[in-house]
């Protein structure tokens, strides 16, 4: 990987770039599904190439190959600088990066079980064996199941002298019940929604999941939501769990706080966000008792968005983002990073693969624990709803209007949980929705949850996130709107 890394960059210096870097991304991918007893997927795929970013001319060009030899490294790098030319007919002004040293590392996620070297049969095992406990609930019209793994070895070089070489095993695994009745379907997920719950890890990470004996649970659950009463609609007291809550954070402020984003380098796809330049420093985010991070450093845990180094080359940092409510910090580049005067990059720059351009990308994105037992939060709510596991989301372009669902919701009454509704929805603005936090469970319920599948770019990239949260509690929301009748 070292040789084919630094063939490419003496090929682009030699042909003007002022700046290069190669990133070279062997990808191993394993995916597994069953749907009602039978094998949905069993896929398994291996990628290698490289991806050659260089400035010249003032300009940025990336090109990348799979023909990993002299010639079409070579080839790739000219075609990277002849590109950087191309733009620098067009450009507005030369690209600036922010200082960063030349780091000379390695780095290698926490691995204990190997899931490549387990037998795809007995994967597909523990599947069918979740997915028979969901079938035997009467009422269960479909049970689904799925396992991913992937491996990602990255060796990444800079004409600066920066050479690092990473290995990140990432694995993931979740269940869904589903049941049909009188014209209305409802579901239930576990361990979260959309694929279940991902983290940086091996098999062990699936085996701690158990879910064969969770399944039934979850069935039993899916079938008793025809049953509830449906939401009520209006002004109420929410607590959210840790899973709904990691969404939150996600689409309104994770993505609200990617600086490419506020620069308008992401607005004619993604969008743009609220939190313009004026906002840093002065804006109330949030209530008080509200800190968010983001923090891509093993010491945080084990997340989707931890790593040693980014895609630049940049050591993973922890950056706050909202302190005691005030608006602090983004996501940046070393481009993005010089573009607002700031010193440094908070080095979050990444890829999907190696035939992609690095862009802004959330690491681990984490609402800080407080200091209540869940018990003890819902004694103290005399009325309110407590509502689990995202169904639906939707939100503005700018991040700041929101709508979620989720898949189940407990009314609360005199502090305790009274009966199950069904159809759950809530709904607000961001600044207004996090400044009406006033509880935040503690470290005991915190969990880091991962996102795998976050979208952004063009060409579309898919790219692994985390977002920790403790069950928390928000005063005066909308609900029950989505479903209302």
């Amino acid at each position: 990987m070292q040789e084919w890394a630094n063939l490419a960059l003496d090929a682009a210096v030699a042909r003007g770039a002022t700046y290069a870097d190669a990133r070279v991304m062997d990808i191993r991918h394993r995916e597994l599904s069953t749907k009602n007893g039978r094998v949905g997927t069993v896929a398994e795929s291996e990628s290698l190439g490289i991806g050659v970013r260089v400035i010249a001319e003032g300009s940025w060009g990336f090109a990348s190959t799979d023909q990993l030899t002299r010639r079409g490294i070579e080839r790739c790098a000219a075609q990277a600088v002849a590109i950087a030319r191309a733009s620098a007919l067009a450009k507005r002004h030369d690209v600036v990066l922010a200082p960063e040293e030349a780091h000379v590392d390695t780095w290698q996620s926490p691995l204990v079980k190997d899931p490549f070297r387990i037998p795809v049969e007995r994967q597909l095992a523990l599947l069918m064996a979740a997915d028979a406990e969901m079938r035997r609930v009467a009422g269960v019209t479909l049970a689904e199941t799925s396992m991913t793994f992937r491996r990602i070895e990255q060796f990444y070089a800079s004409s600066i002298g920066a050479a690092i070489h990473q290995v990140r095993m990432l694995s993931g695994a979740g269940i869904v019940a589903t049941s049909f009745a009188e014209g209305e379907i409802q579901r239930r997920s576990y361990p979260a929604s959309f694929g279940g719950q991902h983290q940086l890890g091996g098999y062990e990470v699936v085996e701690s999941f158990d879910l064969a004996g969770q399944a039934r649970r979850v069935a039993e659950e899916a079938v008793a939501l025809h049953q509830a009463p449906q939401c009520p609609e209006g002004r109420r007291t929410i607590i959210l769990d840790s899973s709904q809550l990691a969404l939150q954070i996600h689409e309104s402020v994770g993505h609200a706080i990617e600086l490419d984003r506020v620069l308008g380098q992401e607005a004619n796809f993604a969008g743009t966000s609220f939190l313009t330049l004026e906002k840093l420093g002065t804006l109330q985010y949030a209530s008080p008792i509200v800190n968010v991070v983001a923090d891509a450093r093993l010491a945080h845990g084990p997340g989707l968005g931890t790593f040693g180094y980014d895609d630049e080359g940049v050591p993973a940092q922890c950056t706050p983002i909202i302190q005691d409510g005030l608006f602090t910090g983004y996501l940046m580049s070393r481009e993005t990073a010089a573009a607002i005067g700031q010193p440094r990059s908070n080095g979050c720059l990444r890829t999907e693969g190696w035939n992609r351009l690095p862009i802004i990308r959330m690491t681990n994105v984490s609402l800080l624990p407080g200091s209540w037992n869940l018990d003890d939060l819902i004694a103290d709510t005399a009325d309110g709803l407590w509502m689990e596991t995202n169904h639906s989301w939707s939100i503005d372009d700018r991040r700041l209007h929101f709508q979620f669902s989720t898949e189940m919701a407990w009314e609360i009454k005199g502090g305790k949980k009274v009966r199950m509704l069904k159809n759950a929805s809530y709904s607000g603005i961001t600044p207004e929705f996090w400044n009406s936090c006033d509880a935040i469970c503690s470290r005991d319920h915190w969990v880091l949850w991962g996102t795998p599948n976050c979208g952004k770019g063009q060409p579309m990239q898919a790219m692994g996130t985390g977002h920790g949260a403790a069950p928390a509690r928000f005063r005066n929301v909308r609900v029950g709107v989505a479903f209302a009748k």
